[in-house]
């Protein structure tokens, strides 16, 4: 029996992301690679933007509340895409939390939280946070597949639908 383009394609998406695995190397690439992959965390996110909320007048508010509305919304989004496609993480201990809460790996959360925040924070009139982002959105991706709790291709889909969800979260904010 030949294998498929799927199985192909697969096979491909799980050597490059063990290429790119540190999680199991200690050193200062893993211990960078973990920052990377937290900073992308929704608890990490909500948490600075009730704090942009305190400490800033109406338009700050605004801003937060808007980012906030839109991290919760793609949490929603995701959340039905991952039950729909069901792909297992890659085995790994690292991101026990993650396996626990979350054993499936399409797309990646982070990677879409991140593309999506970069897109709104554009269309909201702020720059400097949307290029900061479009910048940070594939760090924190590939170093999720880094500490091996993601494929290649889950970062790479989930900064795609980022992307979308950025533009349709865009047009309603």
């Amino acid at each position: 029996m030949t294998e498929s383009w799927a199985q192909r394609w697969q096979q491909a998406d799980a050597r490059l992301s063990a290429r790119l695995r540190v999680a199991e190397k200690p050193g200062a690439r893993r211990r960078l690679a973990a920052v990377l992959a937290h900073s992308g965390d929704s608890w990490f996110w909500l948490a600075a933007l009730v704090l942009v909320w305190f400490l800033t007048g109406p338009a700050g508010k605004a801003f937060s509340f808007q980012l906030a509305v839109s991290i919760l919304i793609t949490a929603v989004v995701v959340m039905f895409i991952k039950l729909g496609v069901r792909r297992r993480r890659p085995e790994g201990e690292w991101g026990g939390f993650y396996r626990r809460t979350d054993p499936h790996s399409f797309p990646s959360g982070h990677a879409v939280r991140m593309a999506m925040l970069a897109v709104v924070g554009f269309s909201l009139g702020h720059p400097w946070f949307g290029l900061a982002l479009v910048l940070w959105a594939p760090l924190v991706g590939l170093a999720r597949v880094a500490m091996g709790v993601h494929y290649f291709s889950d970062v790479a889909g989930g900064l795609l639908i980022g992307v979308g969800m950025g533009l349709a979260l865009g047009r309603l904010l």
